[in-house]
């Protein structure tokens, strides 16, 4: 059996950051808990910027194929 790959939520990860954030600045947080957000934030914001940078180079292609290129739905291998 094929597994299929879990799709990225970009607005769900950031989201999620934003929550982590909003945790770690209350400042009340015990250290270990500090510290395993921390560990969380830096995920997520890896996961978003690779997110990003994949939409980019996906865009920069449209745009270098054609100026008038037909947009087309990007399904990832």
């Amino acid at each position: 059996m094929v597994k299929k790959k879990a799709v990225f939520e970009f607005e769900a990860a950031l989201a999620e950051l934003e929550k982590v954030v909003e945790r770690m600045e209350q400042g009340d947080v015990p250290l270990e808990e500090s510290l395993q957000q921390f560990e969380q934030g830096i995920n997520l914001t890896r996961s978003c910027q690779q997110a990003l940078k994949a939409a980019e180079q996906k865009v920069q292609i449209l745009l270098e194929k054609s100026e008038h290129a037909e947009l087309k739905p990007f399904e990832n291998e």
